[in-house]
């Protein structure tokens, strides 16, 4: 069973904050371009590692 509150309370939103760091504030600001551009980025990396581990979240141990 999947866990709503990381992959939706955690990973969307911080895809949604990196992608708009990355797309429309990094190119307004000429002088730490590269800067904003890599944070949001990252932001954007880990909100997506963290929307797949919501996704693989179980309480319950997994015997194979």
């Amino acid at each position: 069973m999947a866990s709503r509150q990381i992959s939706f309370g955690v990973g969307i939103p911080m895809i949604v904050v990196g992608a708009l760091m990355a797309f429309l504030w990094a190119p307004t600001n000429t002088e730490w371009i590269e800067t904003i551009g890599f944070v949001g980025s990252l932001i954007g990396i880990l909100g997506v590692i963290f929307f797949v581990a919501g996704l693989m979240y179980t309480k319950q141990p997994v015997i194979s």
